[in-house]
């Protein structure tokens, strides 16, 4: 059992948390680069956590632009147990109105731009992602938006778009079609590098817009984008908070992703170089 220490990384309308103690911020580089911003630290309701905003200070980076692996990386280098992402995102649902939140189960990857592993040449790793998220983490989210109002569905599939760019209307009812829940363009690859970090993830989904499909409603742009995201943030605090000090409450046990490189690697050992290995150190050192 170890204490826990959250990693919460802020989507669109999300760029600080309120309500921390002991703040400080520290400016990181990681071997991948520098993250989005600089982190910060503080306690909130007797969790330590480290915040980071995913398009940076003032919303700079695009989706495609943000620096995934180094964002992980650093919350990885920064003592983090688990990571809780926070994102809006668009609904392909009609239940699934503007102000809700979904707690992610499942995603449908359909970016192309995005470096996608911190393996590759040199060191080879395959993780397993048919459960790409943390089930007790994401149980815990469903909890405490449940205790504090906040219209939660638990469970549901993200389906990530490159972007910047939102959907035609033939995407967005081919999706449909699919069976995806809700889409967006910033959990992807960031769900599977927290996996190789061996970090345990779960994301908020918190609803702006029907997308393009809903003939009732205007298509999304900016404005109205931005209008129900103010709305969301809030909810969205305040679901942190109860959150974190449900956490305090509880001792942190260990999870399977805690340990997932003991069976990933691949590359034998006396074949990996060492350039890389020295690289990896930063989120694997655990098993090199």
């Amino acid at each position: 059992m170890t204490h826990w220490k959250l990693g919460i990384i802020g989507g669109s309308g999300l760029y600080a948390l309120d309500g921390l103690e002991n703040v400080h911020s520290e400016t990181v580089e990681t071997p991948w680069g520098a993250p989005s911003a600089p982190l910060t630290f503080g306690t909130l309701n007797g969790v330590e956590l480290v915040f980071l905003p995913r398009h940076g200070a003032g919303h700079r980076l695009s989706p495609t632009d943000i620096p995934f692996r180094a964002n992980i990386a650093a919350l990885k280098m920064a003592g983090c147990t688990d990571i809780v992402s926070v994102s809006a995102c668009g609904s392909l649902r009609e239940h699934l109105a503007p102000g809700h939140f979904v707690v992610v189960d499942q995603y449908v990857d359909r970016t192309t731009g995005r470096a996608r592993s911190f393996f590759g040449e040199g060191c080879v790793a395959h993780v397993p992602m048919a459960q790409p998220v943390c089930a007790r983490l994401a149980r815990a989210i469903g909890d405490a938006g449940e205790a504090v109002g906040a219209p939660v569905q638990r469970g549901g599939t993200y389906l990530v778009i490159e972007g910047p760019q939102f959907s035609t209307r033939a995407e967005s009812e081919l999706y449909r079609h699919w069976g995806m829940d809700v889409i967006g363009m910033t959990n992807m690859p960031e769900a599977r590098l927290a996996r190789e970090a061996e970090l345990p993830y779960a994301s908020i989904a918190m609803v702006t817009d029907y997308d393009c499909w809903h003939e009732g409603e205007a298509s999304v742009d900016v404005p109205s984008v931005l209008r129900v995201m103010r709305e969301n943030t809030d909810k969205a605090k305040a679901l942190l908070a109860r959150l974190a000090g449900d956490l305090a409450a509880r001792p942190r046990d260990p999870d399977p992703v805690d340990s997932i490189l003991d069976t990933a690697l691949i590359t034998a050992p006396d074949a990996r170089d060492p350039a890389v290995l020295e690289r990896l150190r930063a989120i694997a050192g655990r098993v090199l």
